[in-house]
């Protein structure tokens, strides 16, 4: 979801006061999108303003609820994305509700080992998707695991019944590799998880497909994503990070 009355970047939000961080965004909000939802509220490291997610987009809200700004907050002095980081956070809070019930697994199989694990957001009718699944055993070999979570767009309709007869599938993997070669997944029907994670996608604000995350919830941009060479280096060089951070 997109907000076009935040397109120009700082609106003016009259005589909103609340008694806590959500009233504050909430009220604030209503005045422009009524029935769009707040999704979580929290301190922002810009003073002055909480941050919040609405309809799945980051805005900042003035703490007296007068001013509300959409958009990227950086820090200067530390040449750092602090809405990203933020937004990173966010996924990784809410991708850790999601069990391995809900994901299918594409793993190194032994003797090698996983070192790293990224969770995709994917559709069967995404062309750029099933270019990355044809790498998988690629991706698997330079011992990078990926977790599928299903994301069918409404550009590609039907779409999700193919997840659906994906999911219902004695083989998921196999099901899953075979639809992403093209064919026919058939009809099949069960208890599935298509909609809770195609709801979770639009509310942590992923917008296509194949969007990749890492384990702490950095968004991995797509040409390094679609490059199992490029991302085995990332990985690697964001784990030396935050090892060397912490």
């Amino acid at each position: 979801m997109r907000f076009p009355l935040f397109a120009t970047g700082l609106l003016l939000a009259t005589g909103v006061f609340a008694a806590t961080p959500e009233e504050t965004v909430r009220q604030a909000t209503v005045q422009f999108a009524p029935n769009v939802k707040v999704e979580a509220v929290q301190e922002s490291p810009v003073p002055g303003f909480y941050e919040a997610i609405v309809g799945g987009e980051f805005v900042y809200v003035s703490k007296d609820g007068r001013y509300m700004l959409n958009g990227r907050a950086f820090d200067v002095a530390g040449k750092r994305d602090m809405t990203e980081a933020s937004r990173a956070k966010v996924r990784q809070t809410a991708l850790a509700k999601i069990g391995p019930d809900k994901r299918i697994v594409f793993a190194p199989q032994a003797p090698l080992a996983t070192r790293h694990t990224v969770t995709v957001f994917t559709d069967v009718d995404c062309p750029f998707c099933r270019r990355f699944h044809e790498q998988i055993a690629q991706y698997n070999a330079k011992g990078i695991a990926v977790d599928y979570l299903f994301f069918p767009l409404s550009i590609h309709p039907g779409a999700d019944k193919k997840a659906e007869a994906v999911w219902c599938s004695k083989d998921r993997p196999g099901a899953f590799t075979r639809a992403m070669a093209g064919q026919d997944p058939g009809k099949a029907t069960c208890p599935n998880p298509v909609a809770e994670l195609s709801e979770l996608a639009q509310a942590i604000g992923i917008g296509g497909t194949p969007t990749m995350l890492a384990a702490d919830g950095t968004a991995i941009p797509s040409q390094v994503a679609m490059s199992p060479d490029r991302l085995a280096v990332e990985l690697d060089r964001m784990a030396q990070a935050s090892v060397a951070k912490n």
